[in-house]
């Protein structure tokens, strides 16, 4: 497994990140403590150092399965956590989002209390979990500088929503110098994640990019198939039938990926994240001890050749060479809903 740093910070993290929202939370199918400990366990046992979790993630819970899996290597592991929410004080109704506070007083308790659950001296990487850009004041950042300062975190980031806006959001964590910004940004959905690339490079920032859902959904992992029936409550089933039906013709576009045998199409699509050097670690959502074998073994596959990142950019321009919408142009705007189209970029959808 190879590592990579976040920004200047000087924090490591492995390629493949475990996103421990799938432990101590019932969103991506029930677990018991022992099998969610087992988990992270084997993550780290494939090579994984990088663990992400959140405060919300369970109201507590996954903190603290990730302190009790980790208790034992906590020097051989970096561990990002999440605030925002207040969870403590409003009940949550599925996957409703509840109220945010950010004000520093709380803030200060919310680090504290992650840093018992945990069962740790400091968090390595601390992000601000959601947040809006007029939430994110200067008293936000003193706090968060100060937390710094005194050694109760190490880097600082900025987690972005659950839909695949929050153009105005990354860019301001790149303006504001945080060390990682954490967004939704694979192949199929390249909007906003390639623009904070762009942001970076044009500002020649240090901040990085921690990509999420790298495999849409489950379309470039093919676990999400025609003949798959979502279980009820499973997020994905509030898609449109579109998304499914353009997202299988796209899987067939990109096929060369697969590169004779040398990497399954999983781990291509976490490749192609990490052919982008912004890209500091890819944190999919496994959901068994298979998938975390597969998918961490993908930093060990051959890297994309330039000729291959060429012909996906062609596919993305293309649509995949598909002629029609997927049905998602709803769900891509931004907090307020302006920010994606005010900036002039291109959704890669016919008929959009």
């Amino acid at each position: 497994m190879h590592s990579r740093t976040l920004g200047d910070s000087g924090v490591e993290v492995s390629e493949v990140g475990f996103g421990a929202w799938v432990v101590g939370t019932d969103w991506w199918g029930d677990k018991t403590e022992d099998e969610s400990v087992e988990m992270v366990q084997h993550a780290l046992s494939e090579g994984i150092t990088f663990f992400d979790t959140g405060d919300v993630y369970g109201h507590g819970r996954s903190e603290e399965l990730i302190g009790k899996a980790l208790a034992e290597h906590r020097d051989e592991v970096t561990i990002g956590t999440k605030i925002g929410y207040d969870f403590y004080n409003h009940a949550q109704a599925g996957h409703g989002e509840i109220p945010k506070n950010l004000d520093p007083a709380w803030m200060r308790q919310c680090v504290e209390k992650s840093i018992d659950r945990l069962g740790v001296e400091h968090i390595d990487f601390l992000q601000l979990h959601n947040a809006n850009v007029a939430e994110v004041t200067p008293e936000v950042m003193d706090v968060l500088f100060d937390l710094r300062d005194e050694g109760r975190v190490d880097a600082l980031g900025w987690a972005l929503g659950p839909s695949i806006g929050w153009l105005a959001e990354g860019d301001r964590a790149v303006e504001l110098d945080f060390d990682a910004v954490q967004t939704v940004f694979n192949m199929f959905e390249q909007v906003p994640g390639q623009h904070f690339i762009d942001t970076i490079r044009r500002e020649n920032a240090d901040t990085s990019v921690i990509a999420r859902v790298p495999h849409s959904s489950g379309l470039l992992n093919e676990q999400v198939r025609p003949e798959t029936e979502l279980e009820a409550g499973d997020h994905r089933g509030f898609r449109p039938d579109e998304w499914y039906e353009t997202g299988w013709e796209k899987l067939e576009t990109v096929r060369f990926l697969e590169h004779d045998g040398a990497r399954t199409m999983a781990q291509a699509a976490i490749q192609w994240l990490l052919s982008h050097d912004e890209v500091a670690s890819v944190t999919p959502t496994f959901h068994s001890t298979d998938d975390i074998t597969e998918w961490a073994a993908a930093s060990e596959t051959p890297p994309l050749t330039v000729e291959e990142q060429a012909r996906v950019a062609e596919l993305y321009e293309t649509n995949f060479k598909i002629d029609r919408n997927d049905g998602m142009d709803s769900l891509r705007s931004s907090v307020d809903g302006e920010d994606i189209d005010a900036a002039g970029l291109k959704l890669k959808n016919a008929g959009a």
